[in-house]
């Protein structure tokens, strides 16, 4: 007897480590104290939350799935209160997309109206944008037309006065008066150039500051008390209470503000306790060998 449950108790772990050897998550959440993370919980704990920062890998479908299922969750709970907005869509793009959101026309009449639009939008984006429209939700084109950023970029912040007041009303209004390039995100830019730092440093700094600044003041001007803001951007636009975070804490501070962001399995185990802590309030790790959509 002794031996037939011998036999049965090493056959059971034979087949319990043959089925964890199978078994290959696609991702991880984790909370940033380094803790496994429930989805349900998760939710519950960000829809308390003003505004939402999702931090996504471009080309990573685990990002795009879990934002929209993310969407799916908070809508459940906040109803009409919940918006988006994305850095994928500029804002002077915001009338087209409103228009396309009320139905006033077909989606083949929308896209050619829509100006640099990403490559991955049909697989990445669309349903984020369906998922709104259909639900009637507000979806705000946070980001700075990219040619003001490029003219910031090559001529720096003195560009801002030879500019329309119409061209001026599609950057954030507050990129002079809080840049500051000793902040950890820009000047973490010029840390990774090395020996090898351009002489317009300050005005790509200044470029990617008024990204930044810009999806801030948009975020501001849409939201209302009450809501949940759930934005989706580049993790580099939202990680360390950075990027947008650090400039809506400067302009119009005590909000609620959490984040959720993106790494890949190599990273996250490279990444020191303090890093886990600081990153963002949850962490979605993702195998390294996921494969990616095409931008």
């Amino acid at each position: 007897m002794k031996q037939i449950l011998l036999t049965g108790f090493f056959t059971l772990v034979f087949l319990s480590t043959s089925i964890a050897q199978k078994h290959k998550p696609a991702y991880q959440l984790f909370k940033n104290n380094g803790k496994s993370a429930n989805y349900e919980k998760m939710i519950s704990d960000l829809a308390k939350s003003d505004m939402v920062f999702f931090g996504e890998y471009h080309n990573n479908p685990i990002s795009h799935w879990l934002q929209l299922e993310m969407s799916k969750s908070f809508f459940e709970i906040k109803g009409d209160k919940l918006f988006f907005g994305a850095e994928m869509f500029e804002n002077g793009n915001q009338l087209v997309l409103n228009e396309y959101l009320n139905d006033f026309y077909a989606e083949d009449k929308m896209l050619p109206e829509i100006t640099q639009l990403w490559g991955n939008y049909k697989t990445d984006y669309k349903p984020l944008v369906e998922f709104a429209k259909d639900n009637k939700l507000r979806f705000i084109a946070t980001n700075i037309p990219r040619r003001y950023a490029s003219m910031l970029s090559k001529k720096g912040m003195g560009v801002l006065k030879e500019l329309s007041p119409e061209a001026l009303a599609m950057i954030g209004p507050d990129l002079e008066t809080y840049f500051d390039p000793t902040v950890k995100a820009y000047a973490e830019m010029a840390d990774h150039m090395g020996g090898h730092i351009p002489p317009n440093m300050l005005n790509i700094q200044i470029a990617q500051a008024s990204k930044d600044a810009t999806m801030a003041h948009f975020s501001l001007k849409n939201f209302n008390e009450g809501d949940l803001l759930f934005h989706f951007g580049g993790s580099y636009h939202s990680n360390y209470n950075q990027g947008i975070i650090w400039w809506i804490n400067k302009i119009q501070p005590g909000l609620n503000i959490k984040s959720i962001t993106t790494v890949m399995q190599s990273e996250w185990e490279e990444m020191n306790k303090e890093d886990k802590a600081e990153i963002a309030d949850y962490i979605i790790v993702v195998s390294d060998n996921m494969t990616q959509t095409r931008g």
